[in-house]
C-alpha cells in the first residue's frame, strides 16, 4: 500500500509540473514579423563633379526622404552647383556660370535586404541658373538679368552600402535633362545637360522596429 501511494504521488507532481509547463507556454506568442513592411526616414548629403558644356562644374545636394520597405524611397531633394566656365565676355568681364535646383526625389531599390542595394534615383523638378560676374577685384554678383528659370530632370545609377541601420552609404552616376537656357549670346550655352558622378552619405533609420520572434501576450 505504501507503494501505491508513492507512485500516485509521483503521478501527481508530474501532472502538476506538466500543467505547469502548459500555462507558461500560454504566456506569449511566437510570430515571424520579417515579411512586415519596415519604414525609413533619412537626411543625406552628397557631392558631385561633373561637366556643363565641357566646363568642370560641381556639385552639392542635400535631400530628406521616406524609405518604404528598404525598396522604394521619395522625397525631396535640393542642388547647387558652379560651373567653371571662365569665358570672356564682350563686357571683359570673367563670367562663370552658377545655380540650383530641386524637386520631387524618386529611387526604386534593388536587393534592398542585403549589405550592398542597387538603386535608380530620379529628380524632377526646377531652379534657376545665372551667370557670375567677376570682376578685377574678385568681387562676384549675379546681375538680376542674368537669372534664368529651368527645368530638369535627373536620372542616375546609384550603389548603395549600408554600414548600419543608421548609416547608408551611395556613390553613383547621373545625367541631368533641361530646359533651354536664354543666356548671354556670347557664351552659347542653351542648357545644363550633362553626366556627373558622385558620392554622399545617408544618416537616419532605415528599418524602423527589429525582427520579432516571441512577445509576451
Amino acid at each position: 500500500m505504501k507503494h501505491y501511494s508513492i507512485l500516485l504521488l509521483l503521478i501527481l507532481i508530474s501532472s502538476i509540473n506538466m500543467l505547469s509547463g502548459q500555462e507558461t507556454e500560454t504566456d506569449y506568442i511566437e510570430f515571424n514579423d520579417r515579411k512586415n513592411t519596415v519604414h525609413g526616414v533619412y537626411l543625406g548629403l552628397s557631392f558631385h563633379y561633373g561637366t556643363i558644356d565641357k566646363a568642370d562644374t560641381y556639385a552639392s545636394s542635400f535631400k530628406v526622404a521616406y524609405v518604404a520597405n528598404q525598396q522604394f524611397e521619395i522625397g525631396f531633394i535640393g542642388t547647387g552647383f558652379y560651373t567653371d566656365l571662365n569665358r570672356l565676355g564682350t563686357d571683359n568681364l570673367n563670367r562663370d556660370l552658377a545655380g540650383f535646383y530641386g524637386g520631387l526625389h524618386l529611387e526604386p531599390i534593388f536587393f534592398g535586404k542585403s549589405k550592398f542595394n542597387l538603386s535608380l534615383p530620379l529628380l524632377i523638378g526646377g531652379g534657376a541658373v545665372g551667370l557670375l560676374n567677376e570682376d578685377v577685384f574678385n568681387d562676384v554678383t549675379i546681375e538680376e538679368d542674368d537669372w534664368k528659370g529651368v527645368f530638369v530632370a535627373e536620372p542616375g545609377v546609384n550603389v548603395l552600402y549600408n554600414i548600419s541601420r543608421y548609416i547608408q552609404l551611395e556613390a553613383g552616376i547621373k545625367y541631368r535633362f533641361s530646359s533651354k537656357l536664354n543666356l548671354r549670346p556670347e557664351y552659347n550655352i542653351s542648357n545644363i545637360n550633362g553626366f556627373s558622378a558622385g558620392i554622399g552619405v545617408k544618416l537616419g533609420v532605415f528599418n524602423m522596429g527589429r525582427n520579432r520572434y516571441k512577445q509576451n501576450l
